[in-house]
């Protein structure tokens, strides 16, 4: 089964990146690379209250990380992709870093 991860910062900067059945992803294992991601690019809590989400992480890393490390670092695009898809359980599912908003 195909899915797809878009990451929108701007119209000009839009990366479609397609996933097949074979970059599945324990929910654990997606989870977990999130968490690392989250503290290794020193993302914060976009709430007041400390609490993150799932989609809130997503917004946070592609936020830190910005649009060049997605063009330029393809092992990262992919990893953010999988575990993306893998911890919403989604099999398309689109970011958009500059409206902070996620698609199912």
């Amino acid at each position: 089964m195909r899915s797809e991860v878009t990451v929108r910062y701007t119209p000009e900067e839009e990366f479609e990146i397609p996933l097949t059945a074979d970059d599945a992803l324990p929910t654990d294992a997606a989870r977990r690379w999130l968490d690392e991601q989250f503290i290794a690019n020193d993302c914060e809590p976009l709430r007041a209250s400390g609490k993150v989400l799932t989609a809130d992480k997503l917004l946070a890393i592609a936020a830190a990380v910005g649009p060049r490390r997605f063009e330029s670092d393809a092992a990262f695009r992919h990893a953010y992709a999988r575990a993306a898809a893998a911890a919403l359980g989604k099999q398309v599912v689109r970011i958009d870093v500059d409206a902070r908003s996620i698609d199912f």
